[in-house]
């Protein structure tokens, strides 16, 4: 296991192979990740504890969820989204291998554009 610190918050990685990975991601209060999509990662995301606000693209358009605990969703290979915690929310992640597949269009750290932690 491995922990990536974010700038708004960190990631556990507990699982990364040939074939999958897993990850737990700790979003902090009044913090978003990257308004981002993946060219190959498909990814499925599933609410541990907190509430998510998430945006992700449905017929072209950007739309808001919200996730509560308990609740999931797919996000498949370019889709544009990007995930909001208005209080400290836990997030399981279970996807294809490619970590590193992130295309930033937007972000509040300076990173748009990158693919830097």
């Amino acid at each position: 296991m491995r922990t990536v610190p974010k700038p708004w918050g960190r990631e556990l990685i507990f699982a990364e192979n040939e074939r999958y990975a897993g990850k737990i991601l700790h979003i902090e209060a009044g913090h978003s990740l990257s308004l981002q999509y993946h060219e190959r990662k498909d990814e499925t995301i599933f609410v541990l504890e907190g509430e998510l606000i998430l945006t992700i693209e449905e017929d072209g358009a950007l739309r808001e969820r919200i996730l509560r605990a308990g609740e999931a969703q797919r996000i498949r290979p370019g889709m544009r989204h990007r995930m909001r915690a208005e209080h400290p929310c836990r997030i399981l992640e279970v996807s294809s291998p490619e970590l590193d597949d992130v295309v930033r269009l937007e972000d509040a750290y300076g990173r748009a554009g990158t693919t830097a932690p």
